[in-house]
Order: C-alpha cells, then sequence, then structure tokens
C-alpha cells in the first residue's frame, strides 16, 4: 500500500530540518535535502509500522480489519 504525505522543510544554517505534516512527532534533520528527506521516509515507514502494532495489540483478538478513506 502506498500513500502520499506532505513534509514541510527548510534550510536554516548548516542543516535541512523537516517535519511530516499529517504524523505528529514524525521530523528529523540532516546535512543535505537529500539525507533530511531519506530520513523523514524512514521515520515516517518507522512511526506507521509502530502505530499498526499498537492497535492490533489493543485490539488483541476478535477485530475486525475495514478500509477507511479520508
Amino acid at each position: 500500500m502506498s500513500s502520499t504525505y506532505t513534509a514541510l522543510i527548510q534550510h536554516d544554517g548548516d542543516w535541512w530540518i523537516g517535519w511530516v505534516k499529517e504524523i505528529s512527532g514524525v521530523n528529523s534533520q540532516a546535512h543535505s535535502r537529500e539525507e533530511l528527506m531519506e530520513n523523514l521516509q524512514s521515520a515516517l515507514g518507522e512511526a506507521l509500522e509502530l502505530n499498526c502494532k499498537d492497535a492490533e495489540a489493543a485490539a488483541m483478538e476478535g477485530y475486525e480489519e475495514v478500509s477507511l478513506t479520508v
């Protein structure tokens, strides 16, 4: 499954800093724009994976997965 998210990025002195707009807490910094984008993609992937595991653990057993479109 592929989804598109929005990265807010800016160059600040020696650093590139960025945030994923749609997911709180997903942010990073790097010395290059390319490295920042790689870091943000990695951080976003990890956050989504952890959120899935947390939700499945909270639901325990007998749950139904249903697709949502926003």
